[in-house]
């Protein structure tokens, strides 16, 4: 897709808005007064979005940025306190890890692009998208704990980003880190001044881009699936994926022309 577009939400198009240019669909979450707060309506239109993305060929990465002055701050706190049961919190917060969930199953890569804070399920939204480039300006925390409120699905998603002793700290703490720190704990992948936010998150993109959309959704997959495993399962399932990507034609393409010192065509674009 070299064509610039605008995606047409059927549901609360307000509070997200999706662009398409390039194989790129950018979806910016558009609650500015409210920092992004991931409220009901946000997190199913976010939801609506990745799974109608998963299956579109034409969109080979996704980019998640916030609209205003900050990345993501949470869930939102006043909904939540204005639907005090069991019930509604166990519906929304499973919502929630469901779309978490859908950004690691989607074959396209999802790069979160952090300016301003990102706290609480903001936190946890950088933590599950599988890269992120964040404006040295930003600031990272579990915040939670500060209102009677451990981030326990935060908790998730960081914990599997960051050494065990960090992950607690944040969480125990709710303390902010900046995004030098956020670097150096692996939680994001750069940290770049804030008039390069833009650029470094599209030279990332189009380096995935560049190449095969097989080979990458293969191993989107395959690397998610094999951390949950033993070390002698990971192995195995590893050399049965690689012999089925031996068999694609990008595979082939790929080696041929690597020996012919030539350039790729992928099949898969």
């Amino acid at each position: 897709m070299t064509a610039k577009s605008t995606a047409k939400l059927n549901i609360n198009e307000t509070v997200l808005h999706r662009t398409d240019e390039g194989g790129i669909a950018t979806l910016t979450l558009n609650r500015p007064k409210a920092y992004n707060a991931l409220s009901e309506e946000l997190l199913e239109a976010l939801q609506t979005q990745l799974d109608t993305i998963g299956s579109d060929a034409a969109v080979r990465v996704v980019v998640i940025e916030g609209s205003g002055d900050a990345f993501c701050a949470g869930h939102d706190l006043k909904q939540m306190r204005a639907n005090p049961s069991r019930e509604y919190y166990d519906s929304l917060f499973n919502t929630c890890s469901q779309f978490m969930l859908t950004i690691m199953k989607i074959p396209q890569p999802v790069i979160a692009k952090v300016h301003g804070i990102a706290t609480a399920a903001g936190c946890q939204l950088v933590g599950a998208c599988d890269l992120a480039i964040a404006s040295e300006e930003a600031k990272f925390a579990t915040s939670g704990i500060n209102y009677g409120l451990f981030c326990s699905t935060p908790a998730v998603a960081v914990s599997r980003n960051i050494h065990r002793k960090k992950a607690a700290e944040m969480l125990f703490t709710g303390e902010f880190i900046d995004a030098q720190t956020a670097e150096s704990l692996g939680l994001i992948n750069n940290a770049v001044p804030a008039k390069q936010l833009n650029a470094e998150v599209l030279k990332m993109a189009n380096a995935i881009i560049r190449k095969s959309a097989v080979a990458v959704s293969t191993g989107k997959r395959m690397l998610y699936r094999q951390m949950e495993m033993g070390i002698d399962d990971a192995y195995k399932f590893a050399a049965e994926t690689m012999a089925c990507n031996m068999m694609a034609f990008d595979a082939g393409e790929g080696i041929d022309a690597f020996i012919e010192k030539r350039s790729a065509t992928w099949k898969h674009i």
